[in-house]
């Protein structure tokens, strides 16, 4: 991590009624890996503890960008990764690049908490606006970005091209 984005201590957050239990929110370490890894593969994106814990490294030594996880009933339940994004079209805002929550622990307000912490770092660092993307076929998650008050602002294409 860089020394300009001093640690934070643990966070404990209570969970919305209904729930049985507090989630505490924390930065990521490299010791989360292959739990991050696990959640990953849940959103979609297949990845080993090794090529994880390579991102997370790179990723935790960028003052630009945070890495917090959800820990609830003795395991890491959630993660969401936040970034800076300077641009020349638009002010600098906050983009969440990836949050997923445990299919086990959805709907218990985990995913609500890691935002509000990423909005939290986010306006910290002077950004007045945060920015995600969310594929179209996840309309679940969609009505859990409108309610924390998120709206569509448009539809777009995702083009890739490897490089080598």
């Amino acid at each position: 991590m860089n020394s300009s984005n001093p640690p934070l201590a643990p966070q404990k957050s209570a969970l919305p009624m209904g729930t049985s239990s507090d989630v505490t929110i924390r930065l990521a370490t490299i010791d989360d890996a292959e739990a991050v890894a696990r959640l990953s593969d849940q959103l979609g994106y297949p990845s080993t503890k090794e090529e994880t814990a390579r991102r997370l490294l790179q990723v935790n030594g960028q003052s630009g960008h945070a890495v917090y996880v959800a820990e609830a009933d003795g395991r890491l339940v959630g993660w969401v990764h936040v970034f800076v994004n300077h641009s020349l079209l638009a002010d600098t805002l906050a983009e969440v690049a990836g949050l997923v929550v445990d299919e086990n622990h959805r709907g218990r307000g985990v995913g609500r908490v890691l935002m509000q912490q990423a909005e939290r770092w986010a306006h910290e660092r002077g950004c007045r606006s945060m920015r995600l993307r969310s594929n179209v076929l996840r309309s679940r998650a969609h009505v859990f970005y409108e309610r924390l008050g998120y709206r569509v602002i448009k539809s777009q294409k995702a083009f890739c091209k490897d490089l080598g």
